[in-house]
């Protein structure tokens, strides 16, 4: 079967180690760190949020094998930022700073993302 080769060309406005609050799926209200960012899939892997239960084999690192418990890659759209003034979830815009850099910023306050 072939496999599904749409690709999203939207930048990712979400960074690893942001802080986010997932808006839909069964973490729903859940605020946690951002680990990873997978681009190609367009999900990231959020700190607390979407646990998955993985069976292992015994191997050198876990000699005895058995069920762990691990955070999965959640889609971008299920996540929004939190805004460093307030704490409450807010989408990201981008803008050109003083300096000429393009910076994220929280729509919601104005307030810079660093």
């Amino acid at each position: 079967m072939a496999k599904n080769t749409n690709k999203t060309t939207h930048k990712i406005k979400i960074k690893k180690g942001d802080l986010v609050k997932v808006i839909a799926g069964n973490s729903k209200g859940v605020q946690g760190k951002v680990l990873q960012v997978i681009i190609d899939t367009n999900r990231a892997v959020v700190e607390g949020a979407n646990i998955v239960k993985k069976h292992t084999k015994p191997s050198a690192a876990n000699p005895n094998g058995g069920i762990i418990e691990k955070e999965a890659a959640i889609n971008i759209s299920n996540l929004s930022l939190i805004d460093p003034k307030t704490g409450n979830p807010t989408r990201v815009g981008r803008k050109v700073n003083a300096d000429g850099k393009i910076v994220r910023y929280a729509k919601k306050s104005g307030e810079e993302i660093k």
